[in-house]
């Protein structure tokens, strides 16, 4: 080998071990970076502070795993990364077959991520073929496009082996959500009816076929039915079945009722302090109901009572819930991406247009405030315009505890740099002055501090509302730092922090 072989050889080896990547162990499991860029965080959520980045193709060696997060070894030590974002061994999880939207306007994106780009919806029960998965998120093909939905708002992905029928492994049962659904003997609409099962009834399954399911009615034999009309879970035994048939307490004087289990749907009817509803299922915080019309309908767990309630403890006002320091389990926050659609926002040194730069902020925050526990309402979840009245009354109606909206500043100064948060009401300087303080402690720029001003989203607005303009788009070395996914995650770290902070002292 000649000398100058042997130098380059050195240089190489040098260079492998003082610069700072993931080291991968022969013989272990591996995580292969699957997005352009990746947070590893100090522990399994989003909420832990970033220790590094990996850029996409960086492997590592997986150390463990909590929930859907993996610890990896890196040389500087250790840290965490969203399973959902790499691929184990280098493949992704494999679900081959269909799945049915639960809910309308269900975002598709480009990536298995909050923050990847909206590029199409699905309407409530629309079908979709689904290609893989990772972690809580599906790949679907739509019209011959790609994409990636949540599989929280999807039914359960449905497997097929070249169209036969799959034979269920798991204790399942199909619960009927609508008032009579026909049984039919084959897996199809043309297929004969056999019989009709109704609402709240609960039976096993014995196979899936596409998004058909057969269970077994006892003595009456076996038929298919349509999953979209019901719920497909894990069999549940006397006792838990017993224990869902039950009825809840109406706290509040005009609670809201609505189609789904959101408060984006549709509200179908409210309700009265004392009214009282039957249970017919669960949905993550959301009670299914039966209105005594016999509509199906949903409301939140949060404004109803299981228990004996008194009229003492019934208010006309929204209930407080006791909540536990450190959470922001029970409380409503709405987000407010500024601008969107024609209304561009302002427009960067070097071309960044705001309202791109909001959304993805505001995607993120709503992820990490969710992960708290706080149920998240978006007043835009894509490029579209909203009306500045429509997005208070968004507000208004989630009776929202904090209501944020997130912008981008610019000035023809460009030499003036930091963020502001803004109130209008007095009521709203309290939380303006903790969600500043929280962004002051987490990113490095000029703190411009809670200041009032007269803007239409918070005059409008008497409850908790700020506006926060999170830096200077006008100023080019700025500009550069908003525009980076790392003052993202420090931002909403921050204001995240912030509320925290903010409810942990009311």
């Amino acid at each position: 080998m000649s000398t100058l072989m042997k130098w380059v050889l050195a240089f190489i080896l040098l260079i492998s071990i003082f610069h700072n990547t993931p080291s991968v162990l022969a013989g272990g499991e591996t995580v292969t970076i699957n997005t352009q860029s990746l947070n590893v965080r100090s522990g399994p959520g989003l909420t832990y502070p970033v220790v590094a980045s990996l850029k996409k193709g960086d492997k590592a060696e997986i150390v463990s795993s909590s929930g859907d997060w993996y610890k990896i070894q890196l040389n500087s030590g250790t840290g965490w990364v969203a399973s959902w974002l790499v691929l184990k061994n280098g493949v992704s999880e494999s679900v081959q077959g269909t799945a049915v939207s639960k809910v309308d306007a269900l975002n598709i994106r480009t990536e298995p991520t909050l923050n990847a780009a909206v590029i199409g919806k699905l309407s409530a029960g629309e079908t979709v073929t689904v290609t893989g998965r990772q972690g809580q998120w599906a790949s679907i093909s739509r019209n011959g496009s790609q994409g990636w939905v949540h599989t929280d708002y999807i039914s359960s992905v449905t497997q097929q082996t070249n169209g036969k029928t799959t034979e269920t492994k798991n204790a399942q049962q199909f619960t009927v959500s609508v008032n009579a659904l026909n049984v039919r003997k084959e897996a199809g609409l043309s297929s004969k009816v056999i019989g009709q099962v109704h609402e709240g009834d609960a039976y096993p399954v014995d196979a899936i076929d596409g998004n058909w399911v057969r269970i077994s009615m006892g003595k009456d034999g076996y038929g298919w039915v349509y999953t979209f009309h019901g719920t497909l879970g894990p069999k549940k035994t006397k006792s838990e079945t017993a224990s869902t048939t039950k009825q809840v307490t109406v706290l509040t004087n005009g609670t809201n009722i609505r189609s789904s289990a959101t408060t984006s749907s549709t509200i179908v009817t409210r309700a009265d302090a004392g009214d009282r509803l039957t249970v017919t299922g669960e949905e993550g915080d959301w009670y299914h109901v039966t209105l005594p019309s016999g509509q199906p309908a949903y409301i939140a767990k949060w404004v109803v009572s299981t228990g004996n309630v008194s009229q003492a403890n019934m208010t006309t006002d929204k209930p407080v819930e006791k909540r536990v320091p450190g959470t922001l389990k029970g409380l409503t926050i709405a987000i407010d991406a500024g601008h969107g659609g024609h209304d561009r926002g302002t427009t960067g040194a070097q071309g960044t247009d705001e309202k791109y730069l909001t959304l993805k902020t505001a995607e993120l925050l709503a992820g990490k405030l969710r992960a708290a526990g706080a149920n998240v309402v978006m007043t835009r979840e894509s490029d579209t315009y909203i009306a500045l009245r429509k997005r208070t009354t968004i507000s208004k109606t989630a009776d929202a505890d904090a209501f944020i909206s997130l912008h981008y500043d610019a000035n023809p100064d460009t030499s003036i740099t930091g963020f502001t948060t803004y109130y209008t009401h007095s009521n709203q300087k309290q939380l303006a002055t903790s969600i500043n303080d929280g962004l002051a402690n987490n990113i490095n720029l000029r703190n411009r501090g809670a200041q009032p001003a007269n803007f239409l989203v918070l005059r409008e607005n008497r409850k908790n509302s700020i506006l926060i303009e999170l830096g200077f788009l006008s100023n080019p070395s700025e500009e550069r730092v908003l525009i980076t996914e790392k003052f993202r995650e420090q931002a909403t770290h921050g204001i995240y922090k912030g509320l925290l902070a903010y409810f942990d002292e009311q």
